[in-house]
């Protein structure tokens, strides 16, 4: 009888196991569904609000590609509007937005709706007035290829052998920018790049670090009256950054 109990014992335990084990793995299967629908929500939420934003905001009553953009209706769409980016050779081409923080647009969008996909934006830090040193911009590298995602184009040969591709368009409401690459590279996280203040040495010394670290020589020249451009997207992880610099040419 003894071993008879045992056995009985066991089974149930077993069972018992069995059963959690089904159980936690119901769980994940619903959790997983989840995410994966939100994930894809959000991505079709930002896409259609890119659309919107692209037939609102166009002037199509001028012929010049920079000039089409207009702020006044982009501002009435959110006042954080502070530029327009795009990047040759990639799909970045939105609208740039800044908070008080830098942590807003990575849980926003151009909406102020919750998404994790968030916002292309500027460094807190940067006042897009025409006084910046460097203006960094950052966005997420989405697996729909939203965002900055695309911006790991900038590691290809394709993507930094072609002269179309090293030309950065800004434009804000007080200018129209081009900015030519000097450098790209991936690099672990860091706050050193993303420096928006110098002195005159220290940028000196910012601009070899830069430089030093390109995957590419592009032979261009920095000056310490230059003013530059920063874009950075992490690198599927947290661990790393792809990251582009460029001076103001025009």
């Amino acid at each position: 009888m003894g071993r008879r109990n045992f056995k009985k014992k066991k089974n149930k335990k077993l069972k018992i196991i069995i059963i959690l084990i089904q159980i936690v793995l119901i769980f994940l299967i619903i959790y997983s569904a989840i995410q994966i629908y939100r994930w894809n929500h959000e991505n079709v939420e930002n896409s259609k609000i890119l659309d919107e934003i692209y037939d609102v905001i166009i002037d199509e009553s001028t012929d010049e590609p920079e000039s089409k953009i207009d702020f006044n209706k982009l501002k009435q769409l959110n006042t954080d509007t502070v530029a327009w980016l795009k990047v040759n050779g990639t799909q970045i081409e939105y609208p740039v937005v800044k908070s008080k923080d830098n942590s807003y647009y990575l849980t926003h969008n151009f909406y102020n709706s919750y998404n994790k996909a968030g916002w292309i934006f500027a460094d807190y830090k940067n006042k897009l007035d025409g006084t910046d040193k460097n203006i960094v911009i950052y966005g997420h590298n989405r697996e729909d290829s939203s965002m900055f995602a695309s911006l790991k184009n900038i590691l290809t040969k394709d993507w930094y052998e072609n002269e179309a591709n090293l030309k950065i368009n800004l434009s804000t409401e007080q200018e129209n920018s081009i900015y030519q690459v000097f450098s790209v590279y991936k690099i672990k996280n860091e706050d050193y790049y993303i420096t928006t203040q110098f002195t005159q040495e220290s940028f000196n010394s910012y601009i070899d670090t830069m430089k030093k670290r390109s995957i590419k020589d592009f032979g261009i020249d920095v000056n310490p009256d230059d003013k530059i451009l920063t874009l950075s997207t992490c690198d599927n992880n947290t661990k790393y950054r792809i990251v582009l610099h460029a001076k103001k040419v025009s």
